[in-house]
């Protein structure tokens, strides 16, 4: 018994440093290739482009994961998954293109969604539901913490712009080493009709759950956007490059300061309620930053407060969704919500590139409005509905 319980406890910190990496890696690539493309002269809207390969490759190899992963179990995924992204950051410094890059980023999508599937499922799968919220509270925040220390190996592109990329390869070469010492398991086999009432869990999902959507879309909107496109706008506004990292970074690190406390409020007074003051929030600190862009310090402050409210959209978009959906259709709205993240995530940088390149006015008052958008439609069309039975 104790052999299991110290083995547990092993596999639990190598898949949790894993993702860990993986995060940093995520936060590192977003704000470093759109400085250095802005440098070079690339424009904003392909810059914002470029930054959607890391999203399509996620969505790509979304629908042909699990049954490799059935078949082969969760250790083969993580190592492919693992090799896939560390040999990637390792080619970006071989050739400065647009097109390698972001050949690159795709390839890097669809390592760190092997990664993260496989890890996820492993430890949903060999937790003790006991524990299993605490677990993967922890597993969250592995990633956001990862994330947000990412953006600060930008100013190393100050010593040599190959650097970054080759310590953050070594970084996950080192984690990924890990792997080799767990033992392969393999998720339990599925029963019952696999295929039941087909394509019609996703209409029914959608007509009970669309509205908790939006937290998951506007969460990998604001995330993709303002680490892939606010670089661009802060260098065209003079700020100093070593502050930009740092402003990305408190961002993410409001939302991990809160993502416990709103979820316990979240529990007693509504879901909706607090999505619907985060974005009211948010919209009010963006727009009074966007008049205060002269002042570093100021964005700073505010990309904090903001974190704090938003940063917990994406969690808090999943709960929402199951307080509103029936019990039969939670795996499918779980599977919908993780599509919202990636749509998100994909239109964040192309729609914000777009902005940048035709209107070029504040980037803090188009996050502003997306989240005040977002707050009015929970507050219109967010009444608590009971929840019905699925007819067909």
């Amino acid at each position: 018994m104790t052999y299991f319980s110290d083995y547990s406890k092993k596999r639990f910190a190598i898949l949790v440093l894993i993702v860990s990496i993986s995060g940093f890696s995520q936060g590192m690539l977003l704000p470093l290739i759109s400085i250095i493309f802005e440098h070079d002269g690339v424009s904003s809207a392909l810059n914002g482009l470029n930054a959607t390969g890391l999203y399509i490759g996620t969505l790509l190899i979304s629908p042909f994961i699990e049954q490799p992963l059935r078949k082969w179990g969760y250790k083969p995924i993580i190592l492919i998954g693992g090799a896939l992204v560390f040999v990637s950051l390792l080619a970006f410094p071989l050739w400065k293109s647009v097109t390698f890059w972001f050949i690159l980023r795709l390839v890097i999508g669809v390592g760190d969604h092997a990664l993260h599937f496989a890890t996820q499922t492993w430890i949903t799968s060999t937790t003790d539901h006991r524990s299993l919220g605490k677990s993967m509270a922890i597993y969250g925040l592995s990633f956001s913490t990862g994330f947000a220390v990412g953006p600060l190996m930008v100013k190393l592109i100050q010593v040599s712009e190959a650097l970054p990329f080759i310590i953050s390869s070594i970084m996950c070469l080192f984690a990924w080493a890990f792997v080799f010492l767990l033992q392969n398991e393999k998720p339990e086999r599925l029963t019952g009709d696999l295929h039941a009432r087909g394509w019609h869990r996703y209409k029914m999902a959608i007509v009970f759950g669309w509205i908790a959507f939006l937290g998951p879309f506007v969460y990998g909107f604001l995330e993709s956007s303002l680490n892939a496109l606010f670089p661009v706008y802060a260098l065209r506004k003079g700020f100093d490059v070593n502050m930009i990292p740092i402003i990305l970074s408190v961002f993410t690190f409001g939302g991990i300061v809160t993502q416990v406390p709103l979820g316990a409020i979240a529990d007693k007074i509504g879901r909706r309620y607090v999505l619907m003051i985060g974005s009211f929030g948010g919209a009010a600190i963006f727009g009074i930053a966007s008049f205060l862009e002269h002042s570093q310090m100021a964005v700073a402050v505010a990309f904090f407060f903001t974190g704090t409210l938003v940063g917990s959209m994406f969690s808090l978009g999943i709960t929402y969704m199951a307080d509103l959906t029936p019990k039969e259709l939670l795996p499918t709205g779980n599977l919908l919500c993780g599509i919202a993240l990636s749509i998100g995530s994909l239109t964040g940088p192309f729609l914000g590139g777009v902005y940048l390149e035709y209107v070029n006015y504040s980037f803090l008052l188009l996050m502003a409005l997306l989240l005040l958008a977002i707050a009015i439609v929970l507050l219109v069309f967010g009444r608590n509905k009971n929840k019905g039975p699925m007819t067909m």
